[in-house]
């Protein structure tokens, strides 16, 4: 299985859309803590539901159990916790939620699974530790960010 992650910001709906059909993403799983925001754009939830599947012929489920909680996340933003405050704060929450242990098993059927969120890299964002996480213990997966 190969997991990618992918940010929306800083990318236009072609560019964005293009690499998921590049990459062959079968599903998209969006860790974003809120996937309604007017922001969004185009990335908002059930219209990313339709243009994904109508356009990359991919399904999508919006998983919470991935995002941080939002007094992490905005302590984050305000400034309030650095980065690396953040990383232990928010792998205390996965580990304590245990959902990664069981990604592998619960989507095993695909092949290319991306997960997205905001932030237009992986380096400061809560998907990538969430993939460096689900692939730790797991050989059958590796990461990719697009």
């Amino acid at each position: 299985m190969k997991l990618f992650t992918i940010g929306f910001t800083q990318k236009n709906a072609k560019q964005f859309f293009e690499l998921l059909k590049a990459n062959q993403i079968e599903l998209l799983i969006d860790v974003r803590l809120n996937n309604k925001s007017q922001l969004a754009g185009f990335t908002k939830g059930n219209d990313l539901e339709y243009l994904l599947a109508e356009i990359c012929d991919c399904k999508y489920k919006h998983c919470l159990e991935y995002a941080p909680t939002k007094e992490i996340l905005d302590g984050y933003k305000k400034g309030d916790i650095t980065w690396e405050k953040y990383v232990e704060l928010y792998s205390a929450l996965m580990i304590k939620r245990g959902d990664y242990k069981n990604f592998y098993e619960k989507y095993e059927s695909y092949s290319n699974i991306c997960l997205l969120c905001s932030e237009p890299t992986a380096a400061q964002c809560h998907r990538r530790l969430a993939a460096e996480m689900i692939a730790k213990d797991n050989p059958n997966i590796s990461i990719k960010h697009i």
